[in-house]
């Protein structure tokens, strides 16, 4: 008796990207490509009209975020298998898609067998997490959660502005910025403003 197939859909703004993984993917008896979208709102709009059982999401998309089309596509279809497929290793980014509702977060590093097996478990109803992502959620699990504001003065301690600049920036007063710096070499323990900068950056809580 033959199965049927796991309907996928792909959303990248790279064609070399999409090509390559509707040719690795077609080779797989048990998978079809229904669908490619190079943008949020067009793999909104797929989404909607196609109905895949498993969707690849790009992280980094041109006009919305991979985690915004994500809340999205889940607002209008609650049980959407959504993967997030990308290049960022960062575990914040990867937090931020699992609560939106990703079923998986995945590295475009990752050999094709295992892409093709982690479709399959989240198309059973399991969760695919990169061995490299679920291992920086066990080392930072005691890590707090940034605030926005925090990761608001983060970034632009990241495009080198002194307190006085960032309070002006973000219309606080230049005690409430050192506050939030405190909070952010507490939270991140992080000896300096230079190494909050780099965790933050390696985790995926602030992007330059």
């Amino acid at each position: 008796m033959e199965t049927s197939q796991i309907r996928i859909l792909i959303v990248d703004d790279h064609p070399l990207i999409r090509e390559g993984l509707t040719t690795v993917l077609q080779m797989q008896r048990d998978m079809e490509i229904v669908g490619e979208a190079a943008d949020g709102k067009r793999a909104i709009q797929l989404h909607c009209a196609l109905r895949p059982d498993v969707t690849l999401m790009d992280l980094r998309l041109p006009d919305i975020s991979g985690i915004e089309a994500i809340l999205s596509i889940r607002a209008e279809s609650p049980v959407a298998n959504i993967i997030i497929l990308t290049t960022f290793e960062g575990d914040f980014e990867a937090r931020r898609a699992l609560q939106a509702g990703a079923r998986g977060y995945l590295l475009k590093s990752m050999p094709p067998k295992d892409l093709a097996d982690a479709i399959r478990n989240v198309h059973s109803g399991k969760r695919s997490i990169a061995p490299d992502i679920a291992g920086s959620f066990a080392e930072n699990t005691n890590m707090e959660s940034m605030s926005e504001r925090e990761t608001a003065v983060l970034a632009q301690i990241a495009n080198g502005l002194g307190n006085r600049e960032i309070g002006e920036q973000l219309s606080i007063s230049e005690e409430t910025v050192k506050a939030h710096i405190k909070h952010i070499l507490d939270k991140l323990y992080a000896r300096d403003r230079t190494e909050a900068v780099t965790i933050a950056i390696r985790r995926g809580i602030i992007q330059i």
